[in-house]
């Protein structure tokens, strides 16, 4: 039986985000894997006329491709890419559910640029912080549209009334340093969730780019484990 796994990079991001866990299972298994790129986050960002509908429909056409090529199907969503993965858990049958930095509880687009500023302040004296993505997030600041903001926004309330709904078998990773999702997220969605099978796991050291963290190599395994678990 083949088995294929569909990433969702995060809001203004990319498969970036996720490729050191992308990389890990391909080094690991001989699984199909997907990473679709979301409508206006092609390099340079165009977020003008992106909607969440958009990014909805994106991710569902990738999944509908993926499972006309295998057997079981896995999703693995970091940030926005984890409530896309809850969504499309509600609409199609889905083996295993990965929420990477989940972002069900989020800061206000407001808060967003405010941090984004203070971030764009700090990268003129090109003192980033190992792994903090300071520079991704000057980027952001000069090419994220506030109405983009408010789509994401307004794609976490539409999933946010139906957690109760999602029983594919979920794993839940948080980190503890994590700057844009607060920390408590992890534990929200985990009693959140109707899943019967839920795991939470919590990476001591891990930021929002949480596939970049310090621990990753401890949490990686783990991960596979319950995704292999089909």
């Amino acid at each position: 039986m083949k088995t294929g796994v569909l990433f969702l990079h995060g809001f203004t991001g990319g498969p970036f985000e996720i490729r050191p866990f992308m990389e890990f299972i391909k080094k690991e298994t001989d699984w199909i894997i997907s990473v679709p790129v979301l409508p206006g986050h092609e390099f340079p960002l165009n977020l003008r006329k992106a909607t969440a509908e958009s990014w909805m429909m994106e991710a569902e056409m990738a999944l509908a491709k993926l499972r006309k090529e295998v057997d079981k199907v896995i999703i693995i969503g970091f940030s926005m890419g984890g409530m896309i993965a809850m969504y499309l858990s509600l609409r199609y049958p889905v083996d295993k559910l990965v929420l990477l930095s989940a972002a069900a509880k989020y800061i206000s687009p407001r808060i967003l640029l405010e941090d984004a500023g203070i971030m764009l302040k700090e990268s003129v004296t090109k003192k980033y912080p190992p792994n903090t993505f300071y520079h991704l997030y000057e980027y952001k600041l000069k090419h994220t549209p506030l109405h983009a903001a408010f789509e994401f926004l307004r794609l976490v309330k539409m999933v946010e009334p139906y957690y109760r709904l999602i029983t594919a078998p979920v794993c839940i990773v948080q980190g503890k340093r994590d700057g844009i999702v607060p920390f408590s997220t992890g534990e929200h969605l985990y009693n959140s969730l109707g899943s019967s099978e839920k795991h939470l796991i919590i990476s001591e050291k891990g930021k929002h780019h949480i596939c970049y963290s310090d621990d990753c190599d401890s949490w990686f395994p783990d991960v596979l484990s319950f995704m292999k678990s089909l």
